[in-house]
This record gives structure tokens, C-alpha cells and sequence, in this order.
């Protein structure tokens, strides 16, 4: 795990990623593993649970996310976006705030009521 953010309990959703330090705007805070890949047979195989945890690889695969970017929550009011496999600063976080994305741009095809507790909450995602 990256000594840049801690795992933790979150007001989000169970576990949330935090940030130890200051990230710019187009920082990139956390890098993807990739190398967990999935084709759609073997996906049918992963236990349910874990399959909350898959996002769109390409057209064949699926992406098994790992610890830590596995518990980056939603938030309507996000502080990064995916990019490259990549959860990217959108404007400035500080040491101890919560590092979030709005899956409802990220490609994974999440679809969920939302809890993020924002100010501009949509309620729901996809």
C-alpha cells in the first residue's frame, strides 16, 4: 500500500482511502494494479462480493481493483476522476480528507443509491 493515503473507517461507506498528505489539482494520487484481469467466464466465477470490486478493462475484460483504490468511495462532490486506471486529483486535497470519485463517470457502470452525504447529492448513481 502507498504511504501516501491510509485505509480506514468512512461515514461514506465502510472503508474509505485517506490522504497523509497534501495532492495538487492533476496530481495523480493513487495508480492502479492491473495485472488482476478477469475474462467474462472467470468473472462468473468471482464470489459476489468481490465482484463489487471489478471495473471495465476493455472489451474482453474485467479488472479486479486491489487494496487501496478498492475503497475509494463515491461522492458526488468528488475529489478525483479516473484516468488511465488512474484516480486523479480534480482540485486540491488536504493531509486527513478523504479521497473519493463519482462512479457515475468512471466507466465502471455502477448503478446504487447514493449515501456521500454532499451538498449536491444526486441520490442515486447511473
Amino acid at each position: 500500500m502507498t504511504r501516501d493515503v491510509d485505509v480506514r473507517s468512512s461515514p461514506i461507506h465502510g472503508r474509505g482511502v485517506y490522504a497523509r498528505r497534501a495532492f495538487r489539482a492533476g496530481e495523480v494520487v493513487l495508480r492502479w494494479d492491473t495485472s488482476h484481469l478477469l475474462s467474462g467466464a472467470e468473472l462468473a466465477s468471482l464470489p459476489e462480493p468481490e465482484r463489487l470490486y471489478t471495473h471495465p478493462f476493455d472489451e474482453h475484460r474485467v479488472l479486479v481493483v486491489q487494496p487501496p483504490e478498492r475503497y475509494v468511495n463515491h461522492s458526488c462532490d468528488s475529489n478525483t476522476a479516473v484516468r488511465d486506471f488512474c484516480d486523479v486529483a480534480v482540485r486540491a486535497i488536504a493531509p486527513g480528507e478523504e479521497v473519493t470519485g463519482d462512479y457515475s463517470s468512471d466507466g465502471s457502470g455502477s448503478k446504487f443509491t447514493c449515501s456521500c452525504g454532499a451538498a449536491n447529492c444526486r441520490g442515486t448513481v447511473g
